[in-house]
C-alpha cells in the first residue's frame, strides 16, 4: 500500500464530506425526536390536546390534596393554611386513587385573584402522588388558591392558603 499525500484542496473536501455525512445522520435522529410528543411536553412545546374522558369512571379520583411546606418522599410536610414568606417555598401535593389511565392534571396557582402559574403534571394507573411547588417572595403576601384541574378543566378542589411576614 502507498501512501499518497492529498492536497489541501483534496483533504477539505474530505473533511466536508465528512461533515455533512455527520450532520445528516444527527438530524437523522434528532428531527424524529424533537417532533415527538414526549419531546414536545419535556420542552413546553404546544402538544396536540388530549381527547376529552367522557366515562366518569376513567378519569382520576383525587384521594388527597393539601398545601404544605416541603414535600419528602412524595409525602407533605408541615400541611398548613398560612405560610411564612421566609420560608421561601409552599407546595400543593396531590394524591390520585385510583388513576384508570394516564392522563394530565393542572395545579392552577392564583394570587389575589390572578393567575400566578399553572404546572402541567401527568398521573399514572394504578395511583400517583404529585405536587407543585412555588418559590416565595415578599410581594407574594397576602391570598391565594390553588385550583386542581383535570385535563379538561373541570376544577376537582380548590385549596385556599396566605403567605404572611
Amino acid at each position: 500500500m502507498v501512501f499518497t499525500p492529498l492536497s489541501g484542496e483534496e483533504f477539505m473536501y474530505g473533511r466536508q464530506k465528512k461533515f455533512l455525512l455527520l450532520t445528516s445522520a444527527a438530524l437523522a435522529i434528532i428531527i424524529p425526536i424533537a417532533l415527538s410528543p414526549v419531546y414536545a411536553q419535556v420542552n413546553g412545546q404546544a402538544n396536540p390536546q388530549p381527547a376529552e374522558i367522557a366515562d366518569p369512571s376513567q378519569r382520576p379520583k383525587l384521594s388527597q390534596a393539601t398545601m404544605c411546606e416541603r414535600v419528602d418522599n412524595l409525602a407533605p410536610l408541615r400541611p398548613g393554611m398560612v405560610f411564612s414568606v421566609s420560608n421561601g417555598q409552599v407546595c400543593c401535593y396531590t394524591s390520585f386513587d385510583p388513576v384508570p389511565q394516564a392522563t394530565l392534571v393542572y395545579h392552577r396557582w392564583f394570587h389575589r385573584d390572578e393567575l400566578s402559574t399553572q404546572t402541567r403534571l401527568r398521573v399514572y394507573p394504578p395511583r400517583w402522588a404529585t405536587y407543585s411547588v412555588i418559590q416565595l417572595r415578599d410581594t407574594d403576601k397576602g391570598p391565594w388558591r390553588v385550583e386542581i384541574t383535570d385535563q379538561n378543566g373541570r376544577v376537582l378542589n380548590v385549596l385556599r392558603f396566605s403567605i404572611a411576614d
